[in-house]
């Protein structure tokens, strides 16, 4: 080849600048040299296409539109070619050696008040990353019209470039890049093809490394959903998550307001977390246009969904110029919104349409809902009505929903009532239940520790307020019931209930006669502004001042235990007492207040040694 008319030129001394920045600070992998040039060859192609539908004298016609990457170890370099628009020789210094048609000034009077500029795809900027690695970079290009010149373009990277010409070019670029000795793991075939996988495995033209196609996977969320079969998104889900298993769910959606987005959106089949492994790392992919951004983008999606794999696309999104950071906060939290609203919306269509898929969701990812439900105030109504419980409406395992709750309300209900136990048995066992199956109200019974921190978190459901069943306040109409004829007297009911108020002064705030009870002689209420069980332990775990709660009594007068202790409390004033106290005890226990074992356990040992006596001594 003959190389003639060469000119040598120095860079502006922005461009200097620049490549100062590019090479030390902007971009935190070296290997992101290698997506930045695929892109700017995809651009490349991008533009030739689209010149072809108007162009028909073209250069080099019959060449396929594709990158082709080389690697030469003995050389120490890596070639990436495209059969693209070209570029003239007025074209090679615009974009290369000046500022003004390649971006850069923007970029650097920006980069240098601090802030960083939102340019994607230009030539200019990503091209000189390569000069993080390189020692030289050579540029041979051909434009796409059918008299341009055969170019070279040169440069090292400091003060200048050369431009000249060399014959036998094909249409497009070919950049060969001369790797820095420490640079040499990026004259290797394996080392290439892992960039190329992570970042450019979708770009939209074939990727060809020494003679082998790399990028085989199509980049199904921007194809319509009618062209995708289930086995392709099965594939899909298995390339992109690196999974085994099937995915349950696949939500597929593109919108164009109040954002442009492409989303391919995966729940796995399993929980990993279940399995002891620990919180996942985000597991949807950002891409721009079909370039990688961020494997695992922090605040694209709230923490709480961090079990969805797959990959969300926007156009809308500004980058700064490495690609490696999202800019415009407010811009990121709208597509935050927009998609975390938009699955949520997913999972309400699934639970109406297969309730029992849905429940085997539910089973496995319902941790994610809650721990949402409590972090994200703005999705709780939508989280709260895809929550899943068994109430005292319900058969056995049946489940059912807060929607259904309301719809069962009796007329002039305003609160939801529920109760938070270790199981079912144990809450209808307990003392809280009782009074509201007495009357024909509704409880929602939930089984795990942090269900109490979470529905106190809820407050309400579509107007209606979430009550606890355990709370004091809560006024429930006087239903006739067994025992009312052996009911205490009003007056007998009073001076119990004053006795009771002087002898437990020490431990309650108080103590009523109420109606709630049925077949238990006392509950323990805790005040409704108190902070549960649950908030109180994370409290403590947290070294905070855990403030004391002191819960309300409440006795049934209708109770055999209540009539004793009236009697006793006259005849017999020291075993009264001895008998209220640990009444008193399991009411607060069973309130999941704390009381001193050790002397829950003396006083009942006294409690049985006087009650032997005297029953060996009658």
């Amino acid at each position: 080849m003959s190389k003639t008319e060469t000119e040598t030129r120095e860079f502006h001394a922005e461009v200097r600048q620049l490549l100062e920045i590019v090479i030390h600070s902007l971009y935190t992998d070296r290997e992101i040299f290698i997506r930045e040039l695929i892109s700017n060859a995809s651009d490349a192609l991008e533009k030739l296409r689209l010149t072809q539908l108007t162009e028909k004298d073209v250069f080099d016609a019959e060449l396929p539109l594709e990158i082709n990457i080389s690697t030469d170890e003995t050389a120490g370099t890596i070639t990436i070619s495209d059969y693209g628009i070209g570029m003239t020789r007025a074209e090679l210094t615009e974009n290369l050696g000046t500022i003004a048609h390649s971006g850069t000034k923007a970029f650097l009077e920006k980069m240098q008040e601090g802030a960083k500029p939102d340019v994607i795809g230009q030539f200019g900027v990503g091209f000189y990353s390569a000069y993080m690695v390189a020692e030289r970079v050579e540029v041979f290009t051909h434009s796409w019209r059918g008299g341009g010149e055969h170019l070279r373009w040169e440069s090292d990277g400091a003060s200048g470039y050369t431009i000249d010409e060399v014959e036998g070019q094909r249409r497009g670029a070919r950049i060969v890049v001369h790797l820095k000795d420490e640079h040499e793991e990026f004259a290797k075939t394996s080392r290439v093809k892992g960039i190329i996988e992570r970042y450019s495995n979708f770009v939209g033209f074939p990727v060809n490394l020494n003679g082998e196609r790399v990028n085989t996977v199509e980049a199904l969320w921007l194809k319509s959903k009618s062209e995708v079969s289930e086995e392709q998104y099965k594939e899909f889900y298995q390339f992109t998550a690196h999974a085994m298993d099937e995915p349950r769910y696949t939500m597929h959606f593109s919108a164009d307001a109040p954002l442009a987005i492409n989303a391919l959106l995966f729940v796995p089949g399993e929980n990993a977390e279940q399995f002891g492994l620990g919180p996942q790392p985000p597991g949807v992919a950002l891409y721009c246009r079909k370039v990688l951004i961020d494997p695992h983008p922090e605040g694209l999606l709230p923490e709480w969904l961090r079990f969805l794999r797959g990959v969300i696309d926007s156009e809308d999104l500004p980058l700064n110029i490495s690609r490696e950071s999202m800019q415009d906060s407010a811009l990121v939290r709208k597509l935050n919104e927009v998609l975390t609203r938009r699955f949520l919306k997913f999972l309400e269509k699934q639970a109406d349409n297969d309730p029992k898929s849905y429940e085997e969701f539910y089973s496995r990812f319902r941790r994610f809902l809650k721990e949402g439900l409590v972090a994200s105030p703005v999705h709780q109504e939508l989280l709260a009505g895809l929550l899943r419980f068994t109430s005292s409406m319900t058969e056995g395992e049946e489940t059912t929903s807060l929607t259904g709750y309301l719809d069962r309300m009796k007329d002039g209900q305003e609160e939801i009532y529920f109760l938070v136990g270790p199981d079912r048995e144990a809450i209808e066992k307990g003392p809280f239940f009782e009074g509201f199956k007495a009357r024909g109200l509704e409880v929602a019974f939930f089984t795990e520790a942090v269900d109490e921190y979470v529905l106190e978190s809820l407050r309400e459901y579509k107007g209606k307020k979430l009550v606890a069943a355990n709370r004091a306040g809560i006024d429930l109409e006087d239903v006739p019931g067994e025992g009312d004829d052996e009911a205490l007297t009003e007056t007998e009911t009073e001076k119990l209930v004053s006795w009771l108020n002087s002898a437990l002064d020490d431990r309650v705030t108080r103590v009523d006669s109420g109606v709630r009870l049925v077949k238990h002689p006392m509950v323990a209420l805790l005040p409704e502004d108190a902070p549960n069980a649950q908030m109180r332990a994370m409290m403590a775990a947290m070294g905070q001042e855990v403030p004391e709660t002191r819960a309300k009594l409440e006795i049934n007068p209708r109770h055999p235990l209540m009539h004793k202790l009236a009697a006793l409390q006259d005849s017999q004033r020291d075993l009264a007492n001895k008998v209220a106290r640990q009444l008193t005890d399991h009411a607060l226990l069973a309130a999941g207040l704390e009381v001193n074992a050790g002397d829950v356990s003396e006083g009942m040992a006294e409690l049985l040694s006087e009650l032997l006596e005297e029953r060996a001594g009658s």
